[in-house]
């Protein structure tokens, strides 16, 4: 595989920021001395015909130790970097001036922890370059590994052909940050110009393969493996003036008759419902009388409630709870609950209605819709509330593996956080709600979903619901999850939920199934 940067190390160098020094060695000591930064520019030009060179590289990297530049811009304001710059430059041009033709010759200065006194990094080859004074950026690179974190590497300049992603900024143009690869393996960013894409490969193809997603708008590297779950590296490039996701649309104020939600210990009757985030007192209606004679057993209708999905409440409009935060995760065997270490994808609500996406790489603010893919096989939608549900909603969570109960047909169930029905299927009711200080303040259930939200009764043409609460509000989805009506209370008529609809109440998107 070819070179495309040259990195080499000079060592006991006295004076870092003599330039001369750096360039070349003094008279006699030309036969015996280590190779200074003109000796490798000569000995690796970047075109040649036979042995004699006909182009040499013009874009220079030197790394100095960081206490050096430190000094120097305490006690000159940076004046020596700019002058090793500078004399460097000429240096180069004098020297190399038959082999530059029309190349700019460029030099840029850093620091480095890692290097010792004396010591100086030099950095050139085809996969350098050095942008021009007010030069734009045209694409910026950043890397993920579960889709969901994406931290960025660098930009690319207009003219800036080629950049090499690796392990290490020694033998690469960029380093990436948890490469996942071996050391020798690296990806190449090829820029024709603003009129071309951009071209991405990967070396060596013996050991990596790349692939775009187009519905993603990122690459999937891959390690060519033959386990289970080969490494692999998410790389998204991003034309400089495309804006990254819209800012989150604002949080409209609840409607001013509404009074603020406090949880309070309260002495009340047995049958009075515990309040919700909502304060209106709701009476359970009295059970059902049970009839006295024989029954008689007969086949029933089984049929199924799925939680599709999660629908993020605005805390905004529960601020007066203490609520702060609303974190729940995704477990690499796809089950849903409070986060986790070790989760395989987690989500988090701030009290500015804000939504985060939280991996083992950290914790990132995300745009409403969104697509994630936390490993192969696995798809997390992110959709944006429809408009009649925005006021209530942030978000809505799609669930990769959709966990369900049976229920039975003709008889009548209730779902709500004091009903037994479904009550494995609130997923969110411990564990997920934090206050501004990190205290656990709970479930977030009391956050919209009431003691005894709906009834429903399984039939064969859907559910027929039936609120259970004046302030419940529920929402009836279809099968693609787009909004369908509001579910109001219907004297003597329950509502129609077809098979494969959903039922919206509180955090949880329920779907019917047969």
């Amino acid at each position: 595989m070819p070179v495309y940067v040259q990195h080499e190390t000079l060592n006991r160098v006295s004076d870092v920021f003599n330039a001369e020094a750096l360039w070349q060695a003094p008279g006699l000591a030309l036969l015996s001395r280590r190779p200074l930064l003109r000796d490798l520019l000569e000995r690796a030009p970047r075109e040649q015909r036979g042995r004699a060179a006909t182009r040499c590289f013009s874009h220079v990297t030197l790394v100095l130790p960081q206490d050096e530049v430190d000094d120097d811009r305490h006690l000159t304001r940076g004046a020596r970097v700019r002058d090793l710059a500078q004399t460097l430059q000429a240096l180069h041009q004098k020297d190399f001036g038959d082999l530059l033709g029309p190349d700019e010759v460029r030099y840029h200065v850093l620091g480095s922890e890692s290097l010792e006194p004396g010591q100086v990094e030099v950095k050139f080859g085809h996969a350098v370059y050095l942008p021009a004074p007010g030069e734009e950026v045209q694409y910026t690179v950043s890397v993920s590994r579960d889709s969901a974190i994406w931290q960025p590497v660098c930009p690319v300049y207009p003219n800036g052909r080629l950049t090499v992603l690796g392990a290490d900024a020694a033998h690469a143009t960029h380093a990436v940050p948890g490469w996942p690869f071996a050391v020798d393996g690296s990806i190449l960013l090829i820029n024709d110009g603003p009129d071309a894409p951009l071209e991405v490969q990967v070396r060596p193809k013996e050991t990596l393969e790349c692939t775009f997603d187009a519905a993603a708008g990122y690459y999937t590297i891959r390690a060519r493996a033959s386990t289970a779950a080969p490494a692999r590296l998410l790389l998204k490039v991003t034309p400089a003036q495309a804006k990254i996701a819209a800012a989150p649309r604002p949080v409209s104020a609840p409607p001013a008759p509404r009074p603020p939600a406090v949880w309070k210990t309260r002495a009340r009757n047995l049958d009075d419902a515990e309040l919700t985030a909502v304060p209106v007192l709701h009476r359970a209606a009295p059970a059902a009388p049970i009839p006295s004679h024989d029954a008689t057993y007969a086949p029933v209708l089984r049929q199924r409630v799925s939680l599709a999905a999660l629908a993020l409440p605005r805390l905004s409009r529960y601020r007066d709870t203490g609520a702060a935060s609303l974190e729940f995760g995704l477990q690499p065997d796809l089950g849903v609950g409070p986060l986790q270490p070790g989760g395989l994808l987690g989500f988090a609500l701030d009290a500015s209605d804000a939504v985060y996406a939280i991996t083992a790489d950290g914790r990132q603010r995300i745009g409403v819709p969104n697509r994630f893919a936390p490993v192969d096989g696995v798809d997390v939608r992110v959709l944006a509330p429809c408009a009649q549900m925005a006021e209530r909603y942030s978000a809505i969570v799609c669930l990769p593996q959709a966990p369900g109960l049976p229920v039975n047909g003709g008889a009548r169930h209730v779902f709500g956080r004091a009903a037994p029905a479904l009550a494995a299927l609130r997923v969110l009711d411990a564990g997920c709600l934090r206050s501004a200080d990190g205290a656990d303040l709970g479930g977030a259930d009391r956050l919209g979903l009431s003691r005894l939200a709906f009834g429903f009764e399984a039939g064969a043409e859907g559910y027929r619901v039936t609120p259970e609460s004046t302030t419940q509000a529920l929402y009836h989805l279809d099968d693609k999850l787009g909004f369908v009506a509001a579910i109001e209370a219907q004297e003597d008529k329950p509502y129609l939920v077809p098979l494969g609809h959903h039922i919206v109440a509180g955090h949880y998107v329920l779907r019917v199934e047969a």
